[in-house]
């Protein structure tokens, strides 16, 4: 299974007044996170990686967390970040983000894979994963 892993240092705007990471800056990281997988196994930039499969991207519609350790102002942390399961149009993802070898927080989610809807190009539509793309992260 693709893994990939960055290695970042938590900024000031990362936290809250008490220097600790504010948790909705961890959903930030994680959707980068999500892009850099996206990336590693395709071989191009996420805006060449839309144009080249017609989609516009791949909306969250679930997540969650477990926050074991709190994340202070300039830690270094580790994210890594796989798909763990690939539907029809949908796929689900893990992030663990850890400090010094300790996992910190472990986030789970599901995204879809989108195109605009042919009716009307306000809206978005769900369509089928290609299946080439799928084989690059080695899910079964």
């Amino acid at each position: 299974m693709l893994t990939n892993s960055r290695t970042l240092r938590i900024e000031w705007s990362d936290c809250d007044p008490a220097g600790i990471v504010y948790y909705p800056r961890y959903f930030a990281m994680f959707d980068t996170s999500t892009t850099s997988l996206f990336e590693l196994a395709l071989g191009m930039p996420a805006a060449q990686l839309f144009k080249a499969y017609g989609v516009v991207g791949y909306p969250l519609v679930e997540a969650r967390a477990r926050f074991i350790k709190p994340i202070q102002f300039s830690d270094d942390v580790t994210i890594k970040t796989t798909v763990t399961e690939f539907g029809r149009t949908s796929f689900k993802m893990q992030h663990c983000l850890s400090k010094k070898g300790e996992l910190a927080v472990e986030a789970f989610e599901t995204r879809v894979w989108v195109v605009r809807h042919p009716d009307d190009r306000e809206r978005l539509k769900s369509q089928l994963i290609p299946k080439e793309l799928i084989a690059r992260f080695n899910v079964e």
